[in-house]
């Protein structure tokens, strides 16, 4: 019988770039996904959820910023046994699921972005306990927001949890996962950076603003980029579950972060474009805010990350260098 591997929420860029690999390994993907469709190209199973509560916790996380309040009264889950069918037996769980952060962050969207992925935690949490033979290994994504928007230095995975939305996500987030108690799956987590592909993530907007000559700095230009091609992306989840190892919190990002004046230059390159001038950061919220329908601060913060632990335990990257990671995108 073919390895089982369930990603939840893998419906997206992420998850079908993660399902591809998986699959021309002969893996069983299952899909747990909101919005099943009748029928998916690439040969991965859906199975539909809609984790809308979440188990009362012995050690609720506590929010500090007041539009992040925790819900009361919340019931144990319903569906815990139906999902419990899907991970039963499955050599990993990868959980990819929250709302999407490319939206503007107003209170509405702040609650949603927060409550789906601490909902999805522990959800996925009852569901493995109630497992018979719960997976081997659970995934659990969260994102190099963690540390803010960190200027000065360079973050490894001990550095502390930085301030602002993100940040405070990120944290809500990872306290979820840490307050799983299973004594049969082990448990990772991967703080993952801007990812490059050809079909998603931050690369095809950045790559058609460029080649209209609009590929200059955002605001100072000195914020961090923590890229990673998806390539690696995939790899290094696909090493996670593999590796009985890795256990804890890895950085997943390329070695040598970038300024976003350093990307943005090697984009102009790669696409052989000349300089171009940098957009004020009043300008690119606006234009976020009202013509994207997104966050200003998406483009105007981040932190310089660097893989301290996957470099320790071996992980060979394949793109170590950005110009080598957008020069195989620009392929054709």
């Amino acid at each position: 019988m073919a390895e089982k591997v369930v990603l939840a929420g893998g419906s997206g860029f992420l998850g079908q770039a993660l399902a591809k690999v998986l699959l021309a390994r002969g893996v069983d993907v299952v899909v747990l996904t909101r919005r099943p469709k009748a029928q998916r190209n690439d040969g991965a199973r859906q199975v539909s959820w809609a984790p809308a509560t979440f188990p009362a916790s012995s050690n609720p996380i506590s929010y500090p910023l007041p539009i992040l309040e925790a819900r009361a009264g919340a019931k144990e889950l319903v569906a815990a046994e139906a999902w419990a069918a899907a991970l039963e037996g499955a050599a990993a769980l990868v959980n990819f699921a929250g709302c999407s952060v490319n939206c503007v962050h107003h209170a509405e969207n702040q609650r949603a972005i927060l409550r789906t992925r601490v909902d999805s935690v522990r959800a996925l949490g009852a569901a493995v306990r109630a497992c018979r033979q719960p997976p081997a290994v659970w995934v659990q994504c969260s994102a190099t927001g963690y540390y803010g928007d960190v200027r000065d230095r360079v973050c490894s995975e001990t550095s502390a949890v930085g301030r602002g939305f993100m940040a405070e996500v990120c944290r809500a987030w990872e306290a979820a996962f840490a307050e799983q108690e299973l004594t049969a799956s082990r448990k990772v987590m991967l703080r993952i950076g801007v990812v490059l592909g050809r079909r998603g993530g931050a690369y095809p907007a950045l790559r058609r603003l460029t080649r209209f000559f609009l590929g200059g700095p955002a605001g100072s230009g000195d914020q961090g980029v923590s890229w990673i091609h998806v390539d690696d992306l995939t790899g290094m989840i696909a090493e996670a579950i593999a590796n009985a190892e890795w256990r804890g919190v890895y950085n997943v990002c390329a070695p040598e972060p970038v300024t976003n004046a350093e990307f943005m230059r090697a984009l102009r390159e790669v696409q052989r474009r000349p300089w171009a001038p940098s957009a004020p950061a009043l300008a690119v919220r606006f234009v976020a805010r009202w013509l994207l329908r997104s966050e200003g601060r998406l483009i105007l913060e981040g932190p310089r990350v660097v893989p301290q632990r996957a470099l320790a335990a071996g992980y060979r990257f394949k793109y170590e260098k950005l110009a080598a990671a957008l020069a195989a995108l620009a392929e054709r």
